[in-house]
């Protein structure tokens, strides 16, 4: 699939078969043991990315590129940045600005995250929004959101480790009811030779925890 039928794919996933469980997911409330061990991967990568940036981001117009349930945009905000949370599901984008504190210095968009209309941006972080697509098309979407970048672009995608591998084919990561959409383990140095020479791409180092696995990299491009 090219870019556009995944992030189809993806949207169809997140607004029509598992608001519900990634509402809950992202929240406070009780969930199962393999529940337990995503939440608690997710919120140690969160502060992974985030360690990339400034502690002070006063000035900086930041990208949450994939923005989910907004955790990741507020945080962006306590530090000072002015952030467009951007998300391909307009139910979880409700959902975040439900959560979101008042007057958080954060613009909720239901959208693409390679809109050009978004604007420009010292930083882009994109936390588990890129997982579901080739290493062709990270390369690709990378290259596309370089001319309106000027700093890092920090993501994360699925390492390719053999306990992923492994629960990737048996399609446990979660229950069969409301299993995500199938996302594509990839090794570094295959999106380093995606991208031909275009830009630096650096490890920023991994979160393993139970069924959630992770690796978080930082893309600057050639002007940068």
């Amino acid at each position: 699939m090219d870019y556009t039928a995944t992030r189809d794919r993806v949207e169809t996933y997140f607004d029509r078969s598992a608001t519900k469980v990634w509402e809950r997911l992202t929240s406070d409330a009780p969930v199962s043991g393999i529940r337990a061990t995503v939440r608690a991967g997710r919120d140690r990568m969160r502060a992974l990315l985030l360690d990339q940036l400034p502690a002070d981001l006063r000035g900086a117009r930041v990208l949450d590129a994939g923005c989910g349930t907004g955790a990741l945009a507020v945080e962006l905000a306590t530090r000072g940045a002015q952030v467009v949370a951007v998300d391909i599901s307009p139910r979880l984008i409700g959902i975040a600005q439900r959560r979101a504190p008042p007057g958080a210095a954060i613009d909720w968009v239901a959208g693409d995250m390679l809109d050009p209309a978004l604007g420009r941006f010292d930083a882009v972080v994109a936390m588990d929004s890129m997982i579901y697509y080739s290493a062709s098309d990270v390369a690709g979407l990378l290259a596309r959101a370089a001319p309106r970048l000027a700093g890092k672009f920090v993501f994360t995608l699925a390492p390719r480790t053999p306990a992923l591998m492994a629960m990737w084919r048996l399609g446990k990561l979660f229950p069969r009811a409301d299993r995500s959409p199938t996302m594509i383990p990839h090794r570094a140095a295959d999106i380093v030779a995606a991208l031909n020479g275009n830009g630096k791409l650096t490890e920023a180092g991994r979160v393993n925890s139970g069924f959630y696995i992770s690796q978080a990299l930082v893309w600057q491009g050639g002007g940068a």
